[in-house]
C-alpha cells in the first residue's frame, strides 16, 4: 500500500499521520499570503499555540512527544491579514542540548540519556520543557508546563525572557499547571485567572492561585489529599475547584534505577475508584472527596452548578495507556488502547454520590467552548474527534454538539488532514453563545505543511471562512489561547 492509498478500515494512512511528528527545527517570521477564503476584518488579536517542536535531538529520537521541547507559534490577525511567527522556548535544557548536539536530560514520559541505565541511574534532574500551554495574562506571556515554573516570553517576538516566579509568588521549581481556567467577570467584576500547583508524594498537596486581570494574586489556598496525585486539568464553578484523582499508583524504583521514565512507572488500577475532589473557593466549607467509576481523565470540558447539584463534562478513558520501554510512539496500535469518550458526571453534595452517563462515544479530545460560559451552564461544545464514528484513531475532525437540541455538526479534514485543538473566539458584538470563530492549527499530509483554519462556529457544515496555508509544517501540538492584543510584525 502506498502513502496515497487509504486503508479500508480507517480514514487515514499511518504514514501520513507519522509525518506530522517530524521535528520542525526552523523558526520563521512572515505574512501569510497563501489563503483560501478571506480573513474576517473584525478578527483582531493573536492566536498563540504551544507544543513539542523537536521530536529528536540531532537524530536521537525522544521516547514520547510529551518530552519534546516547547515551540510557541503566534498567528496575529489585524485588518484581514495574518502574520506568522514561531520560536522555541529557550529553556535551560533546550539551550544545553542544542549546544551539545545530543540528549542530556531524561524525560518524564520515557526519554533516556544515551548509555543505558548506568547513564541514567539516580539522575532526578527535572527538565522544564515548557511545551504544554500558553497564556497571556497581566501583560505577561507565559509558556506553561505542569512540572515546573512557567517561562516568560516577549509577546512581540516570542524571545524567551526567562523563568517566571509571578512577582515572587512561585518558589523555585514550584509547579504551575498548564491548564488554568478563566472566570469571566460578571456584574462589573473583572476576569479571574484560576490555576493550580501539585506537589506529589505519599500525600499530595494541591495549591490553588486566583489572580485578577492585572496579574495580582487575589487568594492562595492549599489542601492535602492522600496518596500520589496525577492531576493534569481541573474545572471551576463559582464555588468550587474540581479535580479528578485518577486511580494510578507510582512505583519510583525503575525510575530511580535509570530503567524507565517517571511516566512509565505509573500503573492504572481498574479496581479502584476515580475520586472527585471538590475544593471550596471561599474556604467556608471542608474539601470533599467522592468516589466514582474507574476512569482516566486528562481533560475536562466544563463544570457548572444547577439546582443544588454539580455537573462536570470530561473526556474519559477506560485506562491509562503508556508507551512501553523501547516502543516507538509512532507505531502505536490504536486498536489496542482505549479511546477518549465524553462523559457527564452529576454530583449530589447532600447525598455525597456521583452519577455518570456517556454523552459522546466517538473518539474525542481537546474540548472547548465559548469562554464566557466557563464555570456556567452552557449549550454548545466543540471538540476534536476521529473521522469515523467508532474506534480509536487520530483526530481528523471538529464536532459541534448542541446540548439543547442534540444536533451534531462536524467539520472533517480527512483523509489526509489531522486536526488540532479548536479554540473558540467570540465575535466582538456576538449575542448568541455560538457567535464566534473556531481557530485550529491542522496538519496537511498531502502538502506536508500546516494550515490555520478559521471556521464559523455557528455552522460547521459550511466550508471554512478561511484556510491559511503555512510554508512548512508544525508538529502536532497541545494547547493554545487567544488574546485581543495584536503582536504581529
Amino acid at each position: 500500500m502506498t502513502n496515497l492509498q487509504i486503508e479500508k478500515s480507517t480514514s487515514y494512512t499511518r504514514e501520513d499521520w507519522q509525518r506530522g511528528y517530524e521535528s520542525q527545527p526552523n523558526e520563521y517570521d512572515y505574512w501569510i499570503d497563501d489563503i483560501e477564503g478571506e480573513i474576517p476584518e473584525d478578527l483582531n488579536g493573536t492566536f498563540f499555540r504551544n507544543g513539542p517542536g523537536l521530536l529528536d535531538i540531532n537524530g536521537q529520537s525522544i521516547a514520547h512527544p510529551f518530552d519534546g521541547d516547547g515551540m510557541v507559534c503566534a498567528i496575529s490577525f489585524k485588518n484581514g491579514r495574518a502574520y506568522f511567527r514561531n520560536r522555541f522556548v529557550r529553556t535551560e535544557g533546550y539551550v544545553a542540548e542544542k549546544a551539545a548536539g545530543k540528549i542530556l536530560y531524561r524525560g518524564v514520559f520515557g526519554t533516556q540519556k544515551p548509555g543505558g541505565w548506568l547513564a541514567n541511574i539516580f539522575d532526578l534532574k527535572n527538565k522544564n520543557i515548557a511545551n504544554t500551554g500558553i497564556l497571556y495574562w497581566g501583560d505577561k506571556l507565559l509558556a506553561l508546563w505542569e512540572g515546573n515554573q512557567p517561562h516568560r516570553l516577549n509577546p512581540k517576538n516570542l524571545d524567551t525572557i526567562g523563568i517566571e516566579d509571578l512577582d515572587g509568588i512561585l518558589q523555585p521549581g514550584q509547579a504551575f499547571s498548564a491548564h488554568p481556567r478563566i472566570e469571566k467577570g460578571k456584574d462589573g467584576k473583572g476576569d479571574v485567572l484560576v490555576n493550580f500547583s501539585v506537589k506529589p508524594g505519599l500525600s499530595s498537596t494541591i495549591t490553588i492561585f486566583e489572580f485578577n486581570s492585572q496579574g495580582k494574586l487575589l487568594k492562595r489556598y492549599s489542601n492535602s489529599i492522600p496518596g500520589f496525585a496525577f492531576l493534569h486539568d481541573m474545572v471551576i464553578t463559582p464555588n468550587y475547584c474540581i479535580f479528578f484523582q485518577n486511580p494510578v499508583t507510582l512505583n519510583p524504583i525503575p525510575f530511580l534505577l535509570g530503567l524507565r521514565g517517571a511516566g512509565q512507572c505509573l500503573e492504572f488500577s481498574p479496581n479502584k475508584s476515580t475520586q472527585v475532589i471538590l475544593i471550596p473557593r471561599d474556604g467556608s466549607k471542608a474539601m470533599k472527596i467522592l468516589d466514582t467509576k474507574p476512569c482516566f481523565v486528562f481533560h475536562h470540558a466544563n463544570a457548572w452548578e444547577q439546582n443544588g447539584e454539580i455537573y462536570i463534562d470530561s473526556i474519559c478513558y477506560e485506562s491509562f495507556s503508556q508507551v512501553d520501554l523501547g516502543d516507538d510512539f509512532r507505531e502505536v496500535d490504536f486498536d489496542a488502547i482505549s479511546e477518549g469518550q465524553l462523559w457527564r458526571f452529576k454530583i449530589n453534595l447532600s447525598q455525597e454520590n456521583v452519577e455518570h452517563k456517556l454523552l459522546e462515544s466517538r473518539c474525542c479530545e481537546f474540548p472547548t467552548l465559548n469562554p464566557n460560559n466557563v464555570g456556567e451552564a452552557y449549550r454548545y461544545l466543540f471538540i476534536g474527534v476521529a473521522d469515523k464514528p467508532s474506534g480509536n484513531a487520530p483526530l481528523q475532525a471538529i464536532l459541534k454538539i448542541d446540548w439543547q437540541t442534540g444536533e451534531r455538526q462536524i467539520f472533517s479534514v480527512a483523509p489526509r488532514g489531522f486536526a488540532g485543538e479548536p479554540l473558540f473566539v467570540p465575535f466582538p458584538n456576538g449575542e448568541n453563545e455560538d457567535d464566534g470563530w473556531l481557530l485550529m492549527l491542522m496538519y496537511d499530509a498531502a502538502e506536508h505543511r500546516s494550515d490555520v483554519v478559521i471556521l464559523d462556529a455557528r455552522n460547521l457544515n459550511k466550508k471554512p471562512v478561511a484556510r491559511l496555508h503555512l510554508k512548512h509544517h508544525i508538529p502536532y501540538g497541545l494547547h493554545g489561547s487567544f488574546t485581543p492584543n495584536y503582536f504581529g510584525e
